[in-house]
């Protein structure tokens, strides 16, 4: 059982993640009713209603992914490992943070940047005794972002327990270890990109439920600044269109419940200041709630709950300039 000191942690390292702006913004909502959309999608049709906004517009390109995957030892101990791939001026930056519970900004402490290909860290953590960050990138290949698609392995291995494998070349690397390695429970509870481009259109894939299907998401806006009449914000999940805002210009913060796999999504979106030029970022959230009668996902208590109950979320961050 998690204790009341322990959440509070998980708190704090998660709550960087939240731009101010929004963070304001949910408290307020928290306290009113969520509107729930009639419209749902399952699986990956292409039927239903189709977006107005333009499907041939140019989209933005993704600047840096970052990744929260929390652990479960076998001792009931929670660890939290943050993955971040960025863009560099020569080649994908890659930095591994992971909390071992030392302190109440372990994330922020413990964060690794790995500037070569291919290596090997281990140290003492006080909590859990000896932790290892094993990598290769070195033939890894990359598309557009910063996120390789395959040919790498990321291993975290804490007191002879596999924390994290990711990459497919992860389960090769496992075998050089003894019979005696363990593997644990580990899910991704948090994923945040950040776009850039003059394109208000974006494109990723995420998975709402653990061992669900994996979504197309497009996020699409139309029209810019107080003048665009005609400016609306569509949202898509496997092409199926199910947010649709007007009059962006009154309707620049708001939210919305959707169902994806038959289960709440909540979604909130604030393109204020990218709408009239504020230098800031477009912000659009989506977190899975685990019932249809659950508050609105960004009050604290529903961040991290005791057994993992809190859903996965999804933080896109759009910027017209690096």
């Amino acid at each position: 059982m998690v204790s009341k000191a322990k959440k509070s942690r998980h708190l704090s390292s998660n709550h960087f993640f939240l731009p101010p702006s929004m963070k304001d913004f949910a408290s307020c909502f928290s306290e009113h009713a969520v509107k729930v959309s009639d419209t749902s999608c399952s699986g990956s049709s292409s039927s239903g209603n189709s977006s107005a906004v333009d499907h041939t517009a140019a989209t933005s390109v993704v600047s840096s992914v970052t990744s929260l995957y929390r652990t479960r030892l076998s001792a009931q101990r929670e660890l939290l490992v943050k993955v971040t791939w960025a863009k560099g001026q020569l080649n994908p930056l890659l930095s591994v943070a992971i909390d071992d519970g030392s302190s109440a900004n372990a994330l922020e402490e413990n964060c690794h940047q790995l500037r070569k290909k291919k290596g090997s860290i281990s140290y003492i953590s006080v909590r859990n005794g000896e932790v290892g960050l094993h990598w290769d990138i070195s033939s890894a290949n990359f598309g557009a972002g910063p996120e390789p698609s395959d040919g790498f392995y990321i291993a975290v291995v804490v007191d002879s327990e596999f924390a994290l494998l990711l990459g497919d070349l992860s389960e090769e690397f496992a075998k050089r270890f003894d019979e005696g390695e363990l593997m644990v429970e580990c899910s991704m509870v948090f994923r945040q990109e950040q776009v850039v481009g003059d394109a208000a259109t974006h494109t990723t894939r995420a998975r709402f439920r653990e061992g669900g299907e994996e979504h197309e998401i497009t996020i699409r806006c139309r029209g810019e600044g107080w003048d665009a009449r005609e400016s609306e914000l569509a949202v898509t999940v496997d092409k199926k269109r199910v947010v649709h805002a007007r009059s962006l210009r009154w309707n620049f913060r708001g939210n919305q419940t959707i169902f994806i796999d038959g289960a709440p999504v909540d979604m909130m979106w604030d393109v204020h200041d990218w709408w009239f030029g504020g230098g800031s970022a477009a912000v659009f959230m989506f977190r899975a709630r685990s019932a249809l009668e659950s508050r609105l996902w960004l009050e604290e208590e529903m961040l991290y709950q005791a057994g993992g109950a809190a859903g996965f979320s999804l933080l896109i961050q759009a910027f017209k300039t690096p």
